[in-house]
């Protein structure tokens, strides 16, 4: 694998970012590079796989054809539409996401907003996910967002209103959470945590 140096002080774009050929995890938030932590930990791992696997449990039942995608994977998400590599400046992994419009789908991931992502903090990225990611997810139109801290034992959600803008989300500590846009998706918090 080539050694990637690069200006962090640089705009690039997904093209640039297709040339990058070693195992650094990165993405692109309007075209500046944002390094990733090589791998999450225990605890991450196993509330995503518990997520991932209650998510697809509930998603073969109510047969939608969603699909479920764990990071790296790569989303983009970009702006006015633009579809050509050179013109796409964002590029994230989000941890978890489910993408039911399966036209945005295509061999290197998904071309536009997911319908439901799913971040699973670390105390390093409690700021990143919860200020720039969130911004980054309203304008782009995601419909649910989910974030959940890794030990803290709860899940917040936000939907997207008709005004383009998120609620101001809602906490769900025990019981079932359910999907506002996955209509009849419910998990059992007691299965994820």
């Amino acid at each position: 694998m080539m050694d990637v140096s690069l200006d962090l002080n640089r705009r690039y774009t997904y093209a640039d970012y297709l040339t990058w050929l070693d195992d650094r995890r990165r993405e692109l938030i309007d075209g500046m590079v944002r390094l990733m932590s090589p791998a999450p930990k225990r605890i991450h791992q196993r509330i995503s796989f518990n997520i991932t696997h209650s998510l697809a449990n509930e998603l073969a039942k109510l047969n939608c054809g969603c699909h479920i995608y764990n990071a790296p994977f790569d989303v983009r998400l970009p702006k006015n539409g633009e579809k050509e590599d050179e013109k796409i400046y964002t590029v994230v992994q989000p941890d978890i996401c489910v993408v039911c419009d399966l036209t945005k789908l295509d061999e290197r991931g998904c071309l536009g907003a997911p319908d439901l992502i799913i971040e699973i903090q670390s105390p390093s990225s409690a700021k990143y996910d919860l200020n720039t990611k969130f911004n980054l997810y309203e304008a782009a139109g995601v419909r649910e967002y989910w974030v959940t801290p890794q030990a803290a034992g709860y899940i917040l959600k936000f939907v997207l209103q008709s005004d383009g803008k998120y609620d101001e989300g809602t906490v769900y500590e025990k019981g079932k959470i359910g999907s506002t846009v996955l209509e009849g998706l419910e998990i059992d918090l007691n299965d994820i945590f």
